[in-house]
């Protein structure tokens, strides 16, 4: 059964400290928006899940071609980098309200266990990145049996 992760302990803690320090950017630069337009983080939103056997990681990257996306794992932090490139053909048309972003990107996920490495799968799948990490034996909980 897969569990979502939470914030837990001093996390907790350090996830305050940012949410605070992002109203207080954010009201000093008169909110989420500059010059008049909205703008958007240009990194993808995830969803890290876990059970017994292995951590998924899943990723929107609409509009990235696979072979433009790197993952790497060192120290039990995943990096996901990326760029959304703009179509080179030229458009004559006048935007009037334009929400597609391109450019770079970079997400660091801290992961909650170790993960066999040269085991690791990606797939992408309508604009959906799906990695699969199997967790290494010693990562994985152990049942203790109590003796009577």
């Amino acid at each position: 059964m897969e569990r979502a992760l939470t914030r837990r302990g001093e996390g907790r803690h350090l996830a305050r400290l940012q949410d605070e320090m992002n109203d207080l950017f954010g009201r000093f630069f008169g909110g989420n928006n500059l010059f008049g337009l909205e703008r958007t983080a240009l990194w993808p939103t995830i969803d890290v899940a876990e059970n017994e056997n292995e951590i998924i990681v899943k990723a929107e990257v609409p509009g990235c071609k696979p072979e433009e996306i790197e993952i790497s794992v060192q120290n039990q932090i995943m990096t996901i980098k990326g760029e959304k490139k703009e179509s080179a053909e030229e458009k004559k048309d006048n935007y009037y309200h334009m929400e597609s972003r391109y450019g770079s990107f970079r997400r660091d996920i801290n992961l909650p266990a170790e993960t066999s490495v040269d085991k690791i799968q990606a797939k992408c799948h309508d604009g959906v990145l799906t990695i699969t990490m199997p967790k290494i034996e010693k990562a994985k909980a152990k049942q203790i049996k109590v003796q009577t």
